[in-house]
């Protein structure tokens, strides 16, 4: 059986990033623990003003792992409340996001790359693109810059984590 294009170069990379940034708050929440700082510190903690919170990045992160999946797979999309406040709540999010696209099975993509997807990102605002454009120019992008800027957070705030601990396991 050959596996989609669509598939390869979505569910392992999703995996991937997820399982390492699992294993970076981790660690996060180990450093708060020895220096001794309440972790909603980290949580909460910025790259600029007008950035999003580590939190929100994180949860940004598996809202895009979640609706690229089950877009290009052809189901639907997961709603999740968005109401996380520990590492913990995070680690559940990520644990539920990973259950969910190892779900989805290969041949639910077989077709996708032609496949119209329809984004609105913005009242009235409506995009059309195909699953190839989809993901390889906008959802892949996304989901990389939400996981990188997390990674940034921690890293800018004395966390002891270099590229392999962004890399994880691959």
């Amino acid at each position: 059986m050959t596996i989609p294009y669509m598939y390869k170069t979505s569910i392992p990379i999703f995996k991937q990033l997820l399982n390492s940034l699992s294993a970076i708050l981790t660690k996060a929440e180990t450093y708060a623990a020895e220096k001794k700082f309440e972790p909603i510190v980290l949580l909460n903690a910025r790259l600029y003003p007008d950035m999003f919170s580590l939190l929100r990045q994180v949860q940004v992160a598996t809202d895009f792992a979640k609706s690229v999946s089950a877009r290009l797979a052809g189901v639907e999309v997961p709603v999740y409340e968005d109401n996380e406040q520990t590492f913990s709540d995070l680690q559940v999010r990520i644990n539920k996001t990973l259950k969910f696209i190892e779900s989805l099975v290969p041949t639910q993509f077989e077709g996708s790359e032609t496949r119209e997807i329809v984004l609105r990102p913005g009242t009235p605002k409506e995009k059309k693109l195909s699953g190839h454009n989809y993901l390889n120019n906008y959802g892949l992008p996304q989901f990389f810059f939400h996981v990188t800027t997390a990674y940034a957070i921690l890293r800018h705030n004395g966390l002891a984590v270099g590229k392999g601990d962004f890399m994880g396991n691959f």
